[in-house]
Formats: C-alpha cells, sequence, structure tokens
C-alpha cells in the first residue's frame, strides 16, 4: 500500500488504550466507587466521558456532579482498588510488542504523551514491559499548562526531538487526544475496535484501525 506517512519523523503513542489497556479497568473501579457515593454510573458511560482528559479534569466533572469536594474515602478507594487491578489484571494492548519490535528497525523517533501522570506511567509500563522502550522519552499532561484536547502535550513533545508537526505521526484512542492531533496540526491513527467508537475517531479527524499490528503498515 502507499504510505500517506512517508515523511513521518517522530511516531507519538498515547499510554492508556493505546500502549496497555488501562482505561477499562479504571472505568470500573470508577464507576463503581461513583455509584456508591450516590453518582449510579456505568465504565461505558465513562469511558465516553473520560478517555484521554487529564485526571484533574475528569475530577473536576465528578465534583461538579456530586455537588462539592469529594470525600477522602472516594480517592483512597479508587486509587487502592485501581493499583491492585493494575497488579493483577493489567495487559499491553494486542500486538503493540510487535509494532515497538518493528519500529525498532527504522531511524524514526519514537515518545509517549499521555494525559495520565509519569507516576501512573512508570507503574503501567513497567508492568507490561513497555518501559524500556520509551525510557527518556515519556511526557505528561502535567509538563504542560493545558492538556487534551489542547495541543500543547504533542507540540511540546515534537519540539523535544526538534520535529515538524507535520512530520509526526499521532496514534491515539480517544476522541481528545485526536481533537488534540489535529489541532497541533499533526495526521493522527486512531485505535479502536469499536465500531461506533472508531466511526467517532474518524469524524474527528483520525485514519482508524482496528488492529494494532496494522501500525506497522504506515512506518
Amino acid at each position: 500500500m502507499l504510505n500517506p506517512y512517508s515523511n513521518t519523523r517522530l511516531v507519538i503513542f498515547d499510554c492508556d488504550g493505546v500502549l496497555v489497556d488501562s482505561e477499562t479497568i479504571v472505568c470500573r473501579v470508577l464507576a463503581e466507587e461513583m455509584t456508591k457515593l450516590g453518582m449510579p454510573a456505568t465504565a461505558e458511560e465513562l469511558d465516553e466521558q473520560f478517555s484521554g482528559r487529564p485526571a484533574k479534569d475528569c475530577i473536576l466533572d465528578i465534583e461538579t456532579r456530586y455537588g462539592g469536594p469529594l470525600p477522602q474515602s472516594y480517592f483512597n478507594a479508587t486509587e487502592s482498588r485501581i493499583r491492585e487491578a493494575f497488579h493483577s489484571e493489567l495487559e499491553a494492548v494486542a500486538g503493540i510488542h510487535e509494532v515497538l519490535e518493528k519500529l525498532q528497525t527504522t531511524d524514526l523517533y519514537t515518545c509517549v504523551a499521555s494525559s495520565g501522570p509519569h507516576a501512573k506511567m512508570q507503574i503501567t509500563l513497567n508492568k507490561t514491559g513497555l518501559w524500556d522502550y520509551f525510557a527518556g522519552r515519556i511526557y505528561s499532561a502535567d509538563d504542560v499548562g493545558r492538556g487534551k484536547p489542547w495541543p500543547d502535550l504533542f507540540l511540546h513533545s515534537a519540539r523535544q526531538f526538534d520535529v515538524a508537526p507535520e512530520h509526526c505521526l499521532v496514534v491515539e484512542d480517544s476522541i481528545a487526544g485526536v481533537k488534540a492531533a489535529v489541532a497541533a496540526g499533526m495526521p493522527v491513527i486512531g485505535y479502536s475496535h469499536n465500531g461506533a467508537r472508531a466511526r467517532q475517531l474518524e469524524a474527528a479527524g483520525a485514519r482508524v484501525i482496528n488492529d494494532m499490528q496494522l501500525l506497522v503498515d504506515y512506518f
């Protein structure tokens, strides 16, 4: 196939949902703990609302729904349960190891640009055996003023390699992330095996794949 991204110099990966299969775990725990506080929610609903956004923005949304600051017991419970679930359940996204091995045979730069904090990525990437692929090239929304859907994080990442936005390729699974890439002037591949989400990613400006290993066709 003709590669539409032949001028790519830097591949920027989101973390949750692209490298590690963590979002289903997080949304499940959040939904259960919110329901305990009288805010009935489902994992599917929260995935739609929060995917790709910085944690602080998601917390503000939950507090608005709650009607004030959340009790400390909520944070204690969610953090503890998510940590335990990551330890027992977390896996790398299917096919991503093969993609990263292929990238190591090219002259392309790679990095991670995630809405999640550095401490979380250190846990999830180490747990799934992906840390060494990106060590020293991992960027968080905490490093910039505004997280996704603003373009700041992707532009910050590109500057670290002195690569122009049009020579970057972003890999995302969230609407917020695709919007951020488009706003940054970067081509973006959307990853989803959910038909409805795939259509949303495409509408937001992504070329969509439903199998991570298909990503190697663009290198």
